[in-house]
């Protein structure tokens, strides 16, 4: 059912074992709101065994691990899902299997689940949310870790405030987080580097990425220029942001082919909605940011045809 931020509230208090999971194929903010609610409720209530859920996310344990939890663990349990639009992008077992499952995110509720559902669609980042939840309570706090946190997940998923769901409030948050002292140019240095393979990855893409005459761009990264590259397919979504870089872009797709021969798929566009584009696919996401699956290289080409549409019909509406 949907809840307020005093019903979570209520629920963190209630529960003596906290099991927080995020999204598959983790990106900053998936792990900061993650960890960083793990953070601020291990401070809140030192006695409660609070767990934060997922396969290992190496690229990003920087920003807080991944613990593995025993099924037994979840048994009266207070499972929480955080920055997960819907079931099948739930990471690691046994979710399903506590006492209360609890879901906090900012995409839009394309599948609703859990007894408890806060849906932000108007906040940056599940960061920002769950900076909001201190906000609101007299027993949470921030502490410089767990701000250092929260401001990883924020910055990765406004693009430094570049993005559109960048707001007034967003700035508040990240004020307030900065409060904590935390040290935000090293934060912001450590999203932003990369490693000599990571760069020579970027180098080829934009060597190969294909731009049509509308302003669609698509590149494809398979599983054996991975390897060549010595880049995992978590660490290769650092090209996503750098294609839309380019001038000439207006909207575009990564295709990561992953092990399993299907291709993970990243839409973005800079004024062109693409959100409907992931739904028409199995995905979702926001307007301007969206994701799904493609089985084949006959659905890659399909999604490159219709995204290139779709930018063409937009170009042709508003100029």
């Amino acid at each position: 059912m949907s809840a307020t931020l005093a019903q979570l509230l209520a629920a963190f208090s209630q529960y003596d074992t906290i099991i927080i999971h995020r999204h598959r194929e983790p990106d900053p903010d998936a792990i900061g709101a993650q960890t960083g609610l793990q953070t601020i409720l291990q401070t809140a209530y030192p006695t409660k065994t609070v767990l934060a859920a997922g396969e290992p996310a190496p690229a990003l344990e920087w920003i807080g691990a991944q613990q593995q939890v025993a099924a037994s663990a979840y048994a009266g349990a207070l499972v929480v899902v955080i920055d997960t639009a819907n079931i099948p992008r739930i990471a690691g077992e046994h979710w399903a299997t506590g006492a209360l499952l609890m879901k906090i995110d900012h995409h839009p509720d394309r599948e609703p689940f859990g007894d408890l559902s806060y849906v932000d669609t108007t906040a940056s980042s599940s960061s920002e949310i769950v900076a909001d939840l201190v906000a609101a309570s007299d027993k949470l706090r921030l502490t410089p870790a767990s701000a250092a946190q929260l401001y990883a997940g924020i910055i990765g998923d406004t693009g430094r405030f570049l993005y559109d769901l960048t707001h007034a409030h967003t700035h508040t948050v990240a004020a307030r987080l900065l409060a904590q002292g935390i040290d935000a140019p090293a934060i912001g240095r450590r999203e932003d580097e990369w490693s000599p393979a990571v760069a020579r990855l970027i180098g080829d893409a934009l060597c190969r990425v294909q731009v049509t005459t509308a302003g669609a761009g698509h590149l494809v990264l398979t599983q054996a220029q991975l390897a060549d590259f010595g880049v995992d397919a978590n660490t290769a979504q650092l090209v996503v942001g750098i294609v839309g870089r380019l001038a000439s872009v207006q909207a575009w797709a990564v295709f990561t082919e992953r092990t399993d021969g299907q291709y993970r798929v990243e839409l973005r566009g800079k004024t062109v909605a693409i959100n409907a584009l992931a739904v028409a696919h199995g995905g979702g996401g926001h307007p301007l940011a969206s994701g799904c699956v493609a089985p084949d290289r006959a659905a890659v080409a399909t999604i490159t045809a219709e995204l290139d549409a779709l930018v063409a019909h937009h170009t042709s509406r508003y100029n």
